[in-house]
């Protein structure tokens, strides 16, 4: 079984959309990678910080989910890291209300010794200095490593974020963040730049527009299922990260093909965290809804064309 090493934050969102409101809940990038892959016959880790103040019975829905969490430092007297935020009409946009950092403000990562041979290694959406940290402690280098950032880490630590990006196999962002590291509106132009900075493979979230994957001048691209509902978008990147991951891992196979395979599946899965406010539909989730929406995403994107 392939071994997955997951970084990413396990936090308290508070999330307002226009089909309600929550109090704190279960959030985090860490947690929805982790609740993603755990849909894939891997053996995978979590590496975090939370304070005290999280509940146990957090704890236990991934531990449930057959994720390590020995790698999830837990700070006597700290808070965990709090995020609320609150989506327009569109469900595009959102505006951040509060960000607590609390215990991830000094948060250095320690990988298990069983996980230091991990196949990949997901690094979520933290400070690039984090993310080396965990590479620099591998024992060999991961047959794969999967590289996750956003804006903020672009504007306030350029230079440490391309230290990182020189040394991962695929980054995943979205169009936006694209755009901005590379200063080109089109997609395949910023690409193209991106992969000269050293990842071999650009992954491009489009949210409800779906998802571009490109590897030196090949690309593939993949829709977004249309939903009669959406919720919540909160965790869906995060989500699609840890179905992409999941499924590479799983088979064990990272050629350009096996990850046109791992963008449906990463899409499919973020297809359900949506559904339902924060991780409420991931945790729930079973083996054969997921098989059943395959099939959806492949009668969505499968045809025949003759050529007179």
């Amino acid at each position: 079984m392939g071994k997955l090493l997951i970084v990413g934050s396990m936090a308290f969102d508070a999330i307002e959309t226009p089909f309600g409101k929550t109090g704190k809940i279960l959030g985090g990038a860490g947690t929805f990678i982790g609740l993603a892959a755990s849909q894939f016959k891997v053996d995978a880790a979590i590496v975090s910080v939370v304070g005290d103040d999280f509940p146990q019975s957090y704890m236990d829905i991934l531990k449930n989910k057959n994720i390590d969490l020995t790698g999830v430092e837990v700070v006597k007297g700290g808070k965990t890291f709090f995020w609320e935020g609150k989506y327009h009409n569109d469900l595009n946009s959102r505006d951040t209300l509060v960000t607590e950092l609390n215990t991830l403000a000094d948060f250095s990562p320690i990988v298990p010794d069983n996980f230091t041979d991990a196949d990949v290694v997901m690094l979520g959406n933290l400070h690039p200095n984090i993310q080396m940290s965990v590479i620099h402690q591998m024992e060999k280098r991961p047959k794969l490593i999967i590289l996750d950032t956003m804006n903020f880490w672009i504007d306030s630590t350029w230079d440490e974020l391309m230290a990182v990006i020189k040394k991962i196999d695929v980054i995943t962002i979205n169009d936006a963040e694209a755009r901005q590291m590379t200063g080109e509106y089109s997609l395949v132009k910023a690409a193209a730049k991106i992969q000269e900075m050293g990842p071999k493979y650009v992954v491009i979230k489009k949210g409800e527009h779906g998802a571009l994957l490109f590897h030196k001048e090949n690309i593939f691209f993949a829709p977004a299922l249309p939903l009669e509902e959406v919720f919540d978008p909160t965790g869906a990147g995060d989500t699609f990260a840890g179905g992409f991951a999941g499924y590479l891992t799983e088979t064990g196979n990272i050629s350009f093909e096996s990850m046109k395979n791992a963008i449906i599946h990463g899409s499919n899965l973020a297809s359900f965290c949506v559904e339902r406010f924060g991780t409420d539909r991931m945790v729930n989730l079973q083996k054969h809804e997921v098989d059943s929406r395959l099939m959806q995403f492949r009668d969505l994107t499968q045809f025949n064309i003759e050529l007179t």
